[in-house]
């Protein structure tokens, strides 16, 4: 961070007080935190939600500030509620939804595909007749946005929560619609916790039947808060067929046996390449190693999926795969796993 742009956002916001404590938001104040790289700007405020308007007014003040400063491109304000200052609540009852069912799409090592696979299941819920939301919590890495085909900035509600944005029918919620495209997210494991509080619990996602989290991947403190603090229904993991992947999916079966959530499945993607010209499979990273890992930790296993050209120029254009194909081979397998959760 540029230490003169650092210290002209201070001069800015040190002009500001708290509205609870009527502290100045300095380089003193723990309530916010600042991130800014080439130009993009993060503030994070824990709040107290007794003063939650005075804070929207400081937020849209600090957007408004900042932009007019020089060497500053965009602003980013995240009000987060600090559970301490406004209930006594333990960690499980932090993340609140009105969904009957949670699911966590994880993986133990990127790169598996399971932001696809979670779009692409979404979808396939809400063909059932399903309500259904998604929940990007990949803070560093979004991709629900571009999947799924949707941009744009979440608006208010009058209960001053953000009205989630749709997509083929599936209410979305991403950090990658409240920063922009190419604005990295360099924040450390509070901002990063707190973003998620406020994505979870700070979004008016009305009643869902489904709620699909697309978790980012590894077992680190995103994982485990989400797992403890979500109530979730299940979890689904997510690797390719190789020892290499299959290593990491252990680290996220075991993390959620160890937390108690229950694992639905796990589902072996990448699995084969059909040839166009003989029609043959051929398994590019081996053969069936997820069905045996599922086999060995004696938890279902839900199905292989193809790499396929196809699926990746319809992820990379945002038409998922059900929406785009529905009567292709890749979506029947999606139908079918969503009808056997």
């Amino acid at each position: 961070m540029s230490n003169k742009i650092l210290q002209s956002i201070i001069n800015f916001t040190k002009n500001y007080k708290d509205p609870e404590n009527n502290s100045p938001f300095d380089q003193n104040n723990s309530k916010i935190q600042i991130v800014e790289k080439n130009g993009n700007v993060n503030i994070s405020l824990t709040i107290n939600d007794k003063y939650l308007e005075q804070y929207n007014k400081i937020a849209d003040l600090f957007k408004e500030g900042l932009n007019n400063l020089e060497g500053i491109l965009s602003v980013n304000v995240a009000l987060t509620a600090d559970s301490k200052l406004n209930n006594s609540e333990n960690n499980e009852s932090r993340f609140k939804i009105n969904a009957s069912n949670i699911i966590a799409i994880a993986s133990g090592k990127g790169g598996v595909g399971k932001s696809t696979f979670a779009v692409n299941l979404a979808v396939a819920l809400n063909q059932l007749g399903k309500k259904v939301g998604i929940l990007d919590a990949d803070i560093y890495g979004p991709s629900v946005p571009r999947m799924m085909g949707i941009s744009g900035r979440p608006e208010a509600s009058k209960n001053k929560k953000l009205i989630p944005l749709e997509s083929y029918g599936i209410k979305c919620m991403s950090i990658g619609f409240l920063v922009s495209v190419d604005t990295p997210t360099i924040w450390r494991g509070p901002m990063v916790m707190k973003a998620l509080e406020q994505m979870f619990n700070g979004v008016e996602w009305g009643r869902l039947d489904y709620l699909i989290i697309d978790l980012p991947p590894g077992t680190g403190d995103a994982q485990l808060t989400l797992a403890q603090s979500s109530k979730l229904s299940g979890s689904i993991i997510v690797s390719t067929p190789q020892d290499v992947a299959l290593a990491d999916a252990r680290k996220g079966i075991n993390m959620f046996k160890r937390v108690n959530v229950p694992i639905l499945g796990l589902v072996e993607n990448m699995s084969y390449f059909i040839c166009d010209k003989c029609s043959e499979k051929h398994f590019i990273f081996s053969n069936d190693g997820a069905k045996k890992e599922a086999e060995k930790f004696q938890i279902p296993f839900l199905g292989s999926l193809p790499i396929s050209k196809d699926l990746r120029i319809q992820s990379d254009e945002g038409r998922p795969s059900c929406i785009d194909d529905p009567n292709g081979e890749i979506a029947k397998k999606y139908l079918e796993i969503a009808k056997s959760l």
